[in-house]
């Protein structure tokens, strides 16, 4: 449950007011008292003995919504015509739909959008398949995978269940970057199969976004698709939570005066997210970093290690920790939680080095609340949009498509990842950072093009690029 109402539980209430003064002022005192926020209310002219109006309110959760429409229905002089739950009424009907990007307006324009002109262009690319990329969707077209098995933090919910989310992440590719992208939820979890089916889908994409599928076959299906496959293929909840959590880094050790060879970094939760993160750092320069899931520090020959953590095990740790969270925590300089809710208390950043920098990025519940580590963190950041330095993908994943969309990468390399976290870090200037600021607004309109002209550079020297 959420401390504070967010627009993720609000409510629209359609209310008749009796047109007498004060009835209006009693109806938002009422629902202010029952802990809603008013977020917005529509226009309306007082004329007659009564008015009606449509109020949005902001809720902790859905039981506190039913509570602010009982508390407005109880109310004397205001009658709730209707209400309803926003963040459904958004996604009834789901949140994309496919347009055209030419006319059929007579038989000229079917000729050669359809039979027979459409023909040559079949032909044409049955002679040379790289042609596809410049006359069909596939030039800008990314599929959205997902086998529903690690949604958000709602774990194995199905491929149906996880169908809002793939929509949800399309909405922003087109949003933030132009890039068309379709969801494909899929009805099996054998990591062969969806390799098989990936494959076959292939031809009709320029890219493969996974989302969504539990550690450890994410690195299963990735390792086969990138091997596989002469199109981009990206594993958001590894690459883009890394990307966008080095580039909050690069600008928190600025704020801190450190560098990060110099730092031990501490990764709480070793899943998808947290073995890209400890890899991008290492790439990035980190030497120290101590991972530690949910028996303690990973080391070589712990027990309970699958074969990401074993290569975690032997290319982190150089001190050869062992313990718990709290025994890893002691002198470290950065803390990275990827984890779950409320693993570690204000005193175990006490024992942490002077100035620690703290992203608890658990979501919806952060490993420490910001008002825990408040006076104690040098830097803080979470998952969440309702505190500052939020880690959200989205700063990242549509720049590094478009980037690699632009410049006919065939794949994403490390240093293209590397790239576009510099990319985001340059985006708060220096006159701008502080630490509550180290990472730009997901709303910033320039982050996507600086993300995906840095992607591209990085593709071109690397080589990554049709030729």
């Amino acid at each position: 449950m959420t401390t504070v109402p967010t627009a993720a539980y609000s409510i629209g209430l359609k209310i008749e007011l009796d047109n007498v003064p004060g009835t209006l002022g009693r109806f938002a005192v009422a629902i202010g008292e029952a802990g809603g926020n008013i977020a917005g209310a529509s226009g309306f002219e007082a004329k007659g003995p009564s008015v009606t109006r449509i109020v949005d309110v902001h809720a902790r959760d859905e039981a506190h919504s039913q509570r602010i429409v009982e508390v407005a229905k109880a109310l004397s002089g205001v009658t709730v015509v209707d209400w309803w739950d926003r963040t459904f009424r958004l996604h009834e009907g789901g949140k994309i739909e496919v347009l055209p990007l030419c006319s059929v307006g007579d038989a000229h324009d079917l000729a050669m959008a359809y039979t027979p002109g459409v023909a040559r262009v079949c032909m044409a690319i049955h002679g040379d398949r790289s042609l596809a990329h410049d006359y069909t969707i596939k030039k800008n077209t990314v599929a959205i995978v997902s086998d529903g098995t690690a949604v958000l933090g709602l774990g194995d919910i199905g491929p149906e269940a996880a169908m809002p989310v793939m929509e949800g992440k399309a909405l922003l590719f087109k949003e933030f970057a132009g890039v068309d992208g379709f969801p494909i939820c899929l009805d099996t979890k054998d990591p062969d199969e969806i390799i098989a089916t990936v494959q076959r889908i292939a031809p009709t994409f320029g890219g493969i976004n996974l989302e969504d599928i539990a550690a450890p076959n994410c690195f299963v299906i990735e390792d086969a698709l990138k091997k596989s496959l002469d199109i981009p293929v990206f594993h958001d909840d590894q690459h883009g939570t890394a990307v966008v959590t080095l580039a909050g880094l690069t600008n928190a050790l600025k704020i801190v005066d450190k560098r990060l060879a110099d730092c031990r970094i501490v990764i709480s939760g070793m899943g998808a997210a947290g073995v890209a993160i400890g890899k991008i750092l290492r790439d990035a320069g980190a030497t120290n970093i101590v991972g530690v899931d949910s028996v303690g520090i990973i080391h070589p020959g712990r027990d309970r290690l699958n074969f990401a953590k074993e290569w975690f095990a032997e290319h982190t740790n150089p001190e050869r920790m062992a313990g718990s969270l709290q025994d890893a925590l002691r002198g470290a300089d950065i803390f990275v939680g990827v984890s779950a809710p409320n693993l570690i208390d204000a005193s175990d950043l006490r024992q942490m080095a002077k100035d620690p920098i703290v992203f608890a990025m658990a979501n919806p519940d952060p490993e420490i609340r910001p008002e825990t580590a408040d006076g104690l963190a040098a830097v803080m950041a979470t998952g969440r949009s309702d505190f500052p330095n939020q880690i959200n993908n989205v700063l990242a994943f549509p720049g590094i498509f478009r980037g690699a969309f632009d410049v006919g990468a065939h794949s994403v390399t490390e240093s293209m990842k590397v790239a576009a976290a510099e990319a985001i870090a340059k985006v708060v200037t220096d006159d701008e950072l502080r630490p509550d600021f180290v990472v730009p607004s997901v709303f910033d309109r320039s982050v996507a093009p600086a993300v995906a002209s840095a992607v591209a550079n990085a593709a071109v020297l690397d080589g990554a690029i049709r030729s």
